[in-house]
C-alpha cells in the first residue's frame, strides 16, 4: 500500500512571529507537511534568535521552534516591505501573528481585516491576555502568564512558589493556535470559508488549570505546594536510594499499598496497620509513611529498587535530569532522534510525538538562516531582480 502524503501537504502558511507561541504552533504545521514562510525584521530577526548560543553557536529556542520554515527579512514599517506581506498572504491558506497588541492592526495584519479581504484565509490572532478586558494591553511574557494564571501558586514547595521549567503559556497558547488551524481548515472544506482564530495565553493556561481551578472553584481548597509529592495521595513521591539516585512511586489504591508493603518494604504488618491501611490514613500519616517508604529504598541502589517496584506492579520512574532525557532508552529503543539541518550544520532533534503510521515521517527541515529565501520569495510574488536589489539597498529586505 503507498503511504499516505502528509496532512498538511499543499497548504501555505505566513507567520511574522516572534518567540515562542506563534513559532511553536507553525513548527506542529511546517513538520506536517505546511510550507511555512516566516516573515521576520530585518535587523536581527526574530528576536528569540538572540536568546542563548547553546545550539552549536543557535539559540535553543529557536532551533526548537523553527525547522521547516522559510525566512524573508522584511522592514514591515516600509510600505513596500508590507506589500510583499500582503502579496504573501494573497496566496496563503494561513496566516499567524503574536505582535504585540495593537500592532497587527495598525499594519492591517489583523484576523479580521485578513479574513474581510480573503474569505478562505484561516488568520490567527494569538496574544497574551486577549483583544479587549482591562489587561489587553499588558506585556504578556511566559514567566509573567503562568503567575496571572495561577500556575506558580500550585507549583513549588510549601515554602517556595517556582515557575514551570518550561515555557508552559507559550506551549498551550502554541497547541491551541495549532489545532485552531486544523478545526479552521476542516471547517473550510466543508463551508469553503476560513475565518480568524484567536487564542490568548492566559486563556490557554488558564484552561490546563482545571483540575486546581475545578478543586477550588468548587468547594475545595486550592491544592497545597507539595514538590514532587501528590497533594491528596500517598505514597507518592519521590525517595533517594543507595547510589544517591532518586526514585519516584506512586501508590494509587490500597491493594497496591499492600503489595508495597509486602514485597518492596518488605513489612507486610503495615498492609492491616490502621495508621497505613487506606490512603487517607497515610495522608493523615504522610511524614511517617514516607520515612517508611524512604527506609526501605534508600539501602537499594536505584536499579534494584526500580525492579522490585515493577516486579511488585507499582508504577514508578527514575528521576532524570535533561541529560538523562536525551539519554532516554525508550527514545532511543522507538527511534525518535532524527538530524536537521541548520546553519551551524546537522542537530539532533525529535520526532514530533503526533505520529501517523501508514503516512510519510514528519517533515523536520532545516532551521533557517536569517533572510535566508528573502530573494526567493520576492521572486514569487513578482518582483524583478533590480525591485529586489533596490529593497536590499533601501534596508526593506534583508
Amino acid at each position: 500500500m503507498d503511504q499516505q502524503p502528509l496532512p498538511l501537504e499543499g497548504i501555505t502558511v505566513v507567520a511574522v512571529e516572534q518567540a515562542v507561541s506563534a513559532p511553536f504552533a507553525t513548527r506542529q504545521l511546517a513538520d506536517l507537511g505546511a510550507r511555512v514562510v516566516k516573515v521576520e525584521r530585518i535587523d536581527g530577526g526574530d528576536f528569540a534568535r538572540g536568546y542563548d548560543t547553546a545550539a552549536r553557536g543557535l539559540a535553543s529556542h529557536f532551533v526548537w521552534c523553527n525547522r521547516g520554515k522559510e525566512s524573508i527579512a522584511l522592514d514591515l514599517k516600509d510600505p513596500r516591505g508590507l506589500d510583499v506581506v500582503r502579496r504573501l498572504v494573497a496566496d496563503a491558506d494561513v496566516f499567524v501573528q503574536n505582535l504585540a497588541h495593537g500592532a497587527a492592526a495598525r499594519l492591517g495584519l489583523d484576523a479580521a481585516a485578513l479574513c474581510a479581504a480573503h474569505p478562505r484565509l484561516v488568520a490567527v490572532d494569538i496574544s497574551g491576555y486577549g483583544a479587549s478586558g482591562p489587561y489587553a494591553d499588558k506585556r504578556a511574557y511566559d514567566m509573567l502568564v503562568q503567575c496571572e494564571a495561577g500556575l506558580v501558586s500550585v507549583t513549588g514547595t510549601p515554602e517556595q512558589p517556582v515557575k514551570a521549567g518550561i515555557p508552559a503559556a507559550d506551549i498551550a497558547a502554541a497547541m491551541y493556535a495549532f489545532s485552531g488551524v486544523l478545526a479552521a481548515l476542516v471547517r473550510r472544506g466543508t463551508t469553503g470559508r476560513g475565518g480568524p482564530v484567536e487564542v490568548s495565553m492566559l486563556e490557554a493556561l488558564a484552561e490546563w488549570m482545571g483540575h486546581p481551578l475545578h478543586h477550588a472553584l468548587h468547594g475545595g481548597e486550592p491544592p497545597a505546594r507539595t514538590g514532587l509529592a501528590h497533594a491528596v495521595i500517598a505514597p507518592y513521591d519521590a525517595y533517594p536510594t543507595a547510589d544517591g539516585g532518586r526514585v519516584l512511586l506512586s501508590v494509587q489504591n490500597d491493594r497496591e499499598w499492600q503489595r508495597l508493603a509486602g514485597q518492596v518494604m518488605g513489612r507486610p504488618d503495615l498492609a492491616a496497620d490502621p495508621a497505613f491501611a487506606t490512603n487517607a490514613a497515610r495522608v493523615a500519616h504522610r511524614e511517617r509513611t514516607d520515612a517508611l517508604v524512604a527506609g526501605a529504598l534508600e539501602a537499594l541502589g536505584s536499579d534494584e529498587a526500580l525492579a522490585r517496584l515493577e516486579a511488585a506492579g507499582i508504577a514508578c520512574a527514575r528521576l532524570r535530569d535533561v541529560r538523562g532525557l536525551a539519554e532516554h532508552p525508550q527514545l532511543a529503543a522507538r527511534d525518535r532522534w532524527r538530524r536537521v539541518g541548520s546553519p551551524a550544520g546537522p542537530l539532533k532533534a525529535l520526532l514530533p510525538p503526533l505520529t501517523l503510521p501508514g503516512g510519510e515521517e514528519a517533515r523536520m527541515g532545516d532551521v533557517p538562516a536569517l533572510g535566508q529565501h528573502t530573494g526567493a520569495l520576492l521572486r514569487a510574488v513578482g518582483m524583478t531582480d533590480d525591485e529586489i536589489a533596490a529593497l536590499r539597498r533601501d534596508g526593506v529586505a534583508a
